[in-house]
């Protein structure tokens, strides 16, 4: 099986577990990312209607780490890329709080429901509390990881740009070429280290194991799956970037045109931020899914003789697994 095909068998195994789970999913796991997706599109809004400083102080920091960097201040696209990652680390400051306890409490709810073959049953909120003390340690370290990611492309482009005008290629069309590679570059290291890490949290929860291991052994799991981790992310990496564009549109442009709150901004803003806290739980659902697709399941006969290996687990509507997903690992003997 091709990983496109992969991919989309996954997809629509999930969107089926929602469904089959649709009361669960929507009224308490999606209830509990609700604050969380109010805070996300709250930062959004402060944004771009201004409403405070730290974010100017952010982006003027990053404009003078870069001058200093040595970064042509007259490219373009660093101009666009220090704005946006502005944005990111604004909105990262003001969801700080929510994160770390209604975020990952909800994906607790949806990972606890499937720690078994199907989530056939509500999990207690004692279980669920069970599995937060990993998913902080594991969301920790993620956090550190993308910080040392984003830290290593800077570098890398640091050193480049610095060697590009060293060997005399000073002109703009050198520089304009070098920054697409650049963007590039990153985009690629990012979008990866995002598929690890939300591996890694989604083993973190299943697994009981938090911390930094948890990331090794989601580097392990993700060998060879990466493009069906990052065609998987795709979907709802895009509808929740429409929820936020929508929110855009129907909220914060009517404020700003307004110039107050009114109550069918306020009933639009709910309504789409729980459109918004769906797809959170969708994309947890997903990510569960794919990981269950690489953890490698062992079976040993009673002998303990021969011992087989399914890379890769698919299951049918009945939860039966596909006999094709089998094969020979090694055959042992007992001393």
């Amino acid at each position: 099986m091709g990983k496109t095909s992969s991919s989309s068998s996954i997809i629509r195994t999930s969107i089926f577990s929602f469904l089959q789970n649709y009361q669960y999913f929507t009224s308490f796991s999606a209830f509990l990312a609700f604050p969380f997706s109010v805070s996300l599109l709250l930062s959004q809004t402060f944004v771009f209607t201004s409403f405070t400083s730290l974010l100017p102080s952010i982006y003027h920091r990053f404009n003078i780490l870069f001058d200093a960097a040595g970064f042509p201040p007259s490219l373009e696209s660093l101009s666009i890329f220090t704005h946006k990652l502005s944005q990111t680390i604004f909105s990262s400051i003001f969801t700080l709080p929510f994160t770390l306890t209604f975020l990952l409490i909800a994906k607790a709810s949806v990972l606890q429901a499937f720690k078994d073959t199907k989530p056939s049953s509500h999990p207690s909120f004692s279980s669920i509390r069970s599995l937060y003390t990993p998913l902080l340690f594991t969301h920790i370290c993620n956090s550190i990881l993308i910080l040392s990611a984003n830290a290593t492309v800077f570098s890398i482009l640091f050193f480049s740009f610095n060697s590009l005008e060293g060997f005399g290629f000073s002109s703009s069309t050198s520089f304009l070429w070098f920054s697409a590679a650049g963007a590039v570059l990153y985009s690629l290291v990012l979008a990866n280290t995002m598929v690890i890490s939300n591996l890694a949290l989604v083993l973190s929860g299943m697994e009981r194991l938090g911390g930094y291991f948890a990331i090794l052994k989601a580097c392990v799991l993700i060998r060879g799956k990466t493009s069906t981790a990052l065609l998987l992310a795709l979907p709802t990496n895009l509808a929740m970037a429409a929820i936020e564009a929508l929110f855009q549109y129907r909220v914060v442009r009517a404020y700003i045109v307004v110039g107050r709150v009114s109550l069918s901004m306020v009933s639009e803003g709910i309504i789409i931020a729980y459109l918004y806290s769906i797809f959170i739980v969708l994309d947890t659902v997903v990510s569960c899914l794919f990981f269950k697709s690489c953890k490698p399941v062992y079976w040993v006969d009673l002998e303990g003789r021969q011992a087989l290996q399914i890379d890769s687990v698919e299951e049918d509507d009945g939860g039966c697994i596909d006999s094709k997903a089998l094969h020979h690992l090694h055959s042992t003997t007992c001393g």
